[in-house]
């Protein structure tokens, strides 16, 4: 049966009032996800469903699985890559929900073609882990950020690897995040930018890609937005390039004044000012269709009392939710500690220094076996 998704989210924006300035300046040069945010400032959304957005753009990752030329396949993987920064765009003023210990979050998408795990793996610090799949592909990745507030700008470190195979050709291709910052703080139009060198190598091949994400100049009011990736051959040779902005569109220059098309960004919503600047994509990783109320485990994000309340704009009840489910979560580490105890997760493990997933979800999904996870809310 084909799900009919939502178009819109269930309330405007609400929490406008709120002055993140005056809470970061009293929080230089700290790392800020140690820091208690009011829930005014958040978006309608989970940082375990922020890894699951990265996927938006997963046609190029399935185009890049029925080409045979490496570098042609190097040259979607990097577009898809960039591609993780596109939802970025209208999105400088919110930050994600924070998952709690043990909190999930799955999203399957037969219309695409794959299926998709996350779960918070570490609370100190703060790290989620993720892992996806299609017949084409696989995708995984551990995350951790730090955040400082530098007076005009706020600066996102990021951590962890992605990884991405395409076991047709035995591709196995890594790369890591770039430094976020977002601008303007104190006056102007406030924007985020993504500043740095990201190399997405193929372990298998030898090649890699370095894309350059430019940055922009000191009085400008948007981001530069614009990127430049250098292909090199197995033996480290320069052998193309692609260039474009990772707001809008990709090319591959294919020869003198020649440029195809990799990737183009999806058109934002109709009024995407009033909600949180969304996608289409983005407006439905939280809705809760009929087809998961029985088959999702308790921990899943769209269970979640707090976030779902925001969402529908009941500020207040959600500001109360979010207290209630800290605190109770406060009270279950606190009690785990006076028995010696460590929560453990339920489907990732740490390995070789990443978190990774073991295995089990989907089969428990199957055989609706959740009934011990832990009660999170």
């Amino acid at each position: 049966m084909a799900i009919r998704r939502r178009k819109c989210l269930p309330s405007p924006v609400c929490g406008e009032d709120v002055s993140l300035l005056s809470i970061l300046r009293k929080n230089v040069g700290k790392d800020l996800s140690t820091i208690a945010m009011p829930i005014s400032l958040n978006e309608p959304l989970n940082a375990l469903q922020r890894m699951a957005e990265e996927l938006e753009y997963s046609d190029l990752l399935d185009k890049a699985a029925t080409i045979d030329d490496s570098i042609t396949r190097l040259i979607h993987v990097s577009a898809f890559a960039v591609s993780g920064y596109a939802f970025t765009q209208y999105r400088a003023l919110r930050k994600p929900f924070n998952p709690l210990h043990g909190e999930t979050f799955e999203f399957v998408r037969t219309d695409k073609g794959f299926k998709f795990i996350s779960e918070k793996v570490s609370h100190y610090p703060p790290i989620m882990a993720c892992y996806a799949e299609s017949p084409n592909w696989q995708f995984w990745q551990d995350t951790k950020a730090k955040t400082k507030f530098w007076g005009k700008s706020m600066e996102i470190i990021p951590s962890g690897t992605i990884h991405v195979t395409i076991p047709k050709y035995n591709d196995h291709f890594t790369f890591s995040k770039t430094t976020s910052w977002m601008r303007n703080m104190i006056s102007g139009t406030k924007y985020l930018e993504h500043t740095g060198v990201m190399r997405i190598q193929n372990q298998t091949t030898g090649e890699a890609c370095d894309v350059t994400f430019k940055e922009s100049g000191l009085w400008s009011n948007g981001p530069k937005s614009e990127i430049v990736g250098v292909l090199y051959n197995a033996k480290g040779g320069k052998c193309g390039k692609i260039v474009g902005r990772w707001t809008e569109i990709i090319f591959h220059e294919i020869g003198p004044n020649q440029l195809e098309v990799i990737w183009k960004a999806n058109p934002p919503i109709p009024d995407h000012e009033q909600y949180y600047g969304f996608s289409q994509f983005a407006v439905e990783l939280n809705e809760l269709t009929p087809d998961l109320v029985d088959v999702l485990p308790n921990t899943d994000t769209r269970f979640r009392p707090d976030q779902r309340l925001f969402e529908e704009g009941q500020l207040e009840k959600a500001e109360a939710e979010k207290l209630r489910v800290e605190q109770k979560q406060r009270d279950f580490r606190k009690h785990l500690e006076q028995q010696s105890k460590t929560w453990e997760p339920q489907w990732f493990k740490f390995e070789n220094d990443e978190w990774v997933y073991k295995g089990g979800y989907w089969e428990a999904r199957k055989n609706k076996s959740f009934e011990k996870i832990i009660d999170l809310w």
